[in-house]
């Protein structure tokens, strides 16, 4: 018996835990699109595992997300955080040296770094589910099923029919989606002022060829006034790779005007200063700057703090969009909203609800 067809739009981890879950569940009928020419969405790390976006989770609190990783087979290991912090009350200040602040639980991180969690669920789509460079641009509800154009990566246009959507990304990239029929007002405008998580942050990245401020007694975190970096972490994988990473604190809206050269040498030039002439010269560093990726973050982004915000509806129970779209990226997670966990919580739901509607039969 042929199922319906599911249309994903986003291949971030909700998208590529939805058609995970679709493929366990013994449904073939269904693509994942994504506009991007990569797969992971807010996941990425560099050659090296280390993470450029998503890094951290906690087991203990996030039970979901656990069992997946172990049914995947994937190695996690502990956020390194012995030896003292450093705080950074102004760049004219010596930093002060204080004792760690410990998770409780603690942070876990993924051994070659999150991009082996996307990476394991991509293995199990096969290649012609899952589509990159294309970007959904409208959606249109006909009588017993759902149009969805997107632009490929030369600006043709491509079209699929479903008979449902799975929208996993962030609310405010679905929002920017043109609905017909109109999706009410009251949703989107809810979509539209859901902050995305991650948006408005950018992150540095140092490695180098040994962890030297392990050797001083330092576990890597820092705390700064003086920036650029506000919030600093050892990065080091569990075996090798020594680095260091941190959070700029400078708002996106001012870091827009200012070279990617100029942020690095002022990166480079703080983490001398908290931790010693050895970290001006990594063997090789990265910034990603999330409120300048346009799959990531919109221009109201980038006047924001990246709050972990409430989740709105995932659903309309008016006019013709009634049941046949659902919002499963991780801002509509209302336990975990933003976090990993959150992407795995949404997911897992609208899947449920193809089935417990009966949308789709295994």
């Amino acid at each position: 018996m042929l199922t319906p067809r599911i249309v994903i739009v986003g291949g971030g981890l909700a998208g590529l835990y939805a058609a995970y879950l679709l493929e366990q569940r013994g449904v073939t009928d269904y693509v994942l699109l994504e506009a991007r020419e990569r797969f992971g969405g807010r996941i990425v790390s560099t050659p090296g595992g280390h993470d450029l976006g998503a890094t951290w989770f906690w087991p203990a609190l996030q039970t979901q997300l656990s069992q997946l990783i172990d049914e995947l087979g994937l190695q996690r290991f502990e956020q390194y955080a012995s030896g003292d912090m450093l705080i950074e009350r102004s760049r004219q200040a010596a930093p002060e040296r204080m004792a760690s602040y410990f998770s409780a639980p603690p942070s876990m991180r993924l051994a070659g770094g999150m991009t082996a969690l996307t990476d394991a669920l991509q293995a199990h789509i096969p290649p012609e589910q899952r589509i990159t460079n294309q970007y959904v641009r409208r959606v249109q509800r006909m009588d017993a099923h759902s149009e969805i154009e997107a632009d490929d990566g030369q600006g043709k246009p491509v079209r699929h029919h479903a008979s449902h959507v799975l929208l996993a990304l962030p609310p405010r990239l679905a929002a920017a989606i043109a609905y017909t029929p109109a999706l009410p007002v009251s949703l989107t405008d809810t979509w539209s002022g859901t902050p995305t998580w991650m948006a408005p942050h950018a992150k540095y990245v140092a490695v180098y060829a040994h962890a030297f401020w392990r050797s001083q007694g330092l576990s890597g975190h820092a705390r700064s006034a003086g920036g650029p970096l506000a919030e600093i972490h050892d990065a080091s994988g569990e075996h090798g790779s020594p680095a260091l990473f941190g959070f700029l604190g400078v708002p996106a809206m001012n870091r827009q005007n200012v070279e990617q050269q100029v942020l690095l040498a002022h990166c480079r030039a703080q983490l001398v200063r908290l931790f010693g002439p050895e970290a001006g010269s990594p063997v090789a560093e990265y910034l990603k700057d999330w409120a300048a990726d346009s799959s990531t973050a919109t221009p109201a982004d980038g006047h924001g703090r990246g709050e972990h915000a409430e989740a709105p509806a995932a659903q309309t129970d008016e006019g013709r969009w009634k049941g046949n779209i659902t919002g499963i990226a991780s801002e509509w997670s209302a336990q975990f909203p933003g976090y990993l966990a959150g992407a795995i919580d949404a997911a897992r739901r609208g899947v449920d609800i193809l089935f417990q509607t009966g949308k789709i039969t295994s």
